[in-house]
């Protein structure tokens, strides 16, 4: 019951998804443009850009999905930027970080989504507990 009547309090889940987004793109901002160390494995920077940007996506799609009409689109835009800035912090600008960028992006969207989806199921739709 206190879970239901906290995910209906749209204004404060919207507060808490910009909140968290901020956050997390301050915590991306700081890993992508300071001096890297040395990857684990081929690739794993990649993988990196991928994992922040779902992380990044996932509280606004699931607290409130109306947030991605700004930050999908915003997202994207902070991708591009890290990678235009990077090569000034001795950092390597590629393209293919800006593509994990936005597969990140379009993932943490969807599990979001489908997480925000399945929870509210079970527990916005649920019978009163009057039984």
């Amino acid at each position: 019951m206190l879970i239901k009547h906290w995910l209906s309090n749209r204004r404060r889940n919207h507060q808490v998804a910009l909140i968290l987004s901020a956050i997390l793109a301050s915590i991306i901002g700081y890993f992508t443009l300071t001096p890297s160390s040395a990857n684990f494995f081929t690739g794993s920077d990649k993988l990196g850009h991928l994992l922040g940007f779902t992380v990044l996506m996932i509280p606004g799609a699931f607290l409130y999905r109306h947030a991605l009409y700004w930050l999908f689109p915003s997202a994207i835009a902070f991708g591009g930027a890290i990678e235009l800035i990077q090569p000034y912090v001795n950092r390597q600008a590629e393209l293919a970080d800006f593509g994990a960028d936005i597969a990140g992006a379009l993932l943490g969207m969807l599990i979001g989504l489908v997480v925000r989806y399945f929870f509210h199921l079970g527990t916005l739709n649920t019978p009163s507990d009057a039984s």
